[in-house]
C-alpha cells in the first residue's frame, strides 16, 4: 500500500500519488501516459497529471491495480 508520508517530490498536488517506493516498472507511465511520467534520474515514476475524465479515472485505477510494488496512491 502507497505511503502518503513518502510521497514522490514531483507528484502535481491531488489524490493520485506515487511514494518513493516506486521502482519505475514502467507499467504506470505505459498504462497512463497522461497521468504519469518516468524520472530518469531518481528511478521513479510520478504524477504529472491528475485525472480529469472517467477515462483516465478508470486508467489511474488499472495503474493502481497492476503496480507490483503498491507504490501508487489515491487519497480521493
Amino acid at each position: 500500500m502507497a505511503n502518503q508520508t513518502e510521497k514522490h517530490p514531483l507528484n502535481v498536488n491531488g489524490a493520485l500519488y506515487n511514494d518513493l517506493s516506486c521502482v519505475d516498472c514502467g507499467f504506470c507511465p505505459e498504462i497512463a501516459p497522461m497521468l504519469f511520467r518516468r524520472d530518469d534520474d531518481g528511478g521513479y515514476s510520478y504524477v504529472y497529471k491528475q485525472p480529469e475524465t472517467s477515462e483516465e479515472e478508470k486508467l489511474a485505477r488499472e495503474a493502481i491495480e497492476l503496480c507490483p510494488t503498491e507504490s501508487i496512491g489515491n487519497d480521493g
